[in-house]
């Protein structure tokens, strides 16, 4: 999937087993995402705040909360088309 949103909330770092920066994004038609960032295979986005224009490409999986987006960063192995996230015009990935 690939999008573009508006931050909408952030979370804590979920740091058990590999570390993911998590936030939600509100999108054009009005649907929120969480986006779960790999933050041990990609850079972790530190000026990330609620209102923020951001850009993403990763692997969409629906659940009933509107579903959530992971692979934005590079896969180390190949099996998974690689993503990223743009944010303030930088390419995290």
């Amino acid at each position: 999937m690939r999008a573009f949103g508006i931050v909408s909330k952030i979370f804590p770092d979920d740091v058990k087993g590999s570390r993911h920066q998590k936030f939600t994004v509100k999108l054009k038609n009005n649907q929120s995402v969480l986006i779960v960032h790999n933050i041990d295979l990609g850079a972790k986005i530190f000026d990330l705040h609620i209102g923020d224009k951001i850009e993403f490409l990763g692997e969409y999986q629906w659940n009933s909360a509107g579903g959530m987006v992971h692979w934005t960063h590079i896969d180390p192995h190949g099996k998974h088309k690689g993503g990223w996230i743009r944010h303030k015009g930088h390419l995290y990935n």
